[in-house]
């Protein structure tokens, strides 16, 4: 399992079963279990509803819960699945700990493709001085999170969404 500041994975060594596909895994599907009687124990126990829909679950609880569906992979005789987060979620740690500050900006910077000083500090809870908020906008732009476009008055600020990709 790894938790990146964008996503959720979890890998697993070995392929899928034999005839079975990654594509396979969001709609309905053969059940062919690795171990047949920790399977049949499950199903039993009723800890398992039905054989071939526990990925189909997976999909329809993200997307309930308002997330993107789950991307499954296949690589180099392991098998995976990746969590996307719905929205943009501002890392706690990049070289050393953010401040909630820091982090208010980068979800603040989330909502649009680039934004002026005066309209990120609007639409923060307890916005600093416009010097604080410049300040920390130049911190994030060493740390690589943000960047400036433009000059003067007219200057935007972009979130940096590339960082692990």
């Amino acid at each position: 399992m790894a938790i990146f500041d964008d996503r959720l994975e979890i890998w697993s060594d070995g392929s899928l079963p034999f005839g079975l596909k990654v594509e396979d895994l969001k709609r309905n599907h053969r059940s062919l279990p690795r171990n047949p009687l920790i399977a049949d124990t499950f199903f039993r126990r009723r800890l398992v509803e039905r054989w071939g829909r526990g990925t189909q679950m997976i999909v329809e609880l993200c997307v309930k819960a308002g997330h993107p569906e789950p991307e499954f992979e296949e690589e180099s005789g392991a098998f995976g699945v990746r969590f996307l987060p719905s929205d943009y979620i501002a890392p706690h740690r990049v070289a050393h700990d953010l401040t909630e500050r820091q982090r208010e900006i980068l979800k603040v910077l989330s909502q649009k493709p680039s934004m002026p000083l005066r309209e990120i500090r609007a639409k923060m809870a307890k916005p600093p001085s416009d010097r604080r908020l410049r300040e920390e906008l130049l911190y994030l732009k060493r740390l690589g999170l943000v960047r400036s476009e433009g000059y003067g008055r007219g200057s935007k600020w972009v979130l940096e969404r590339s960082r692990e990709e």
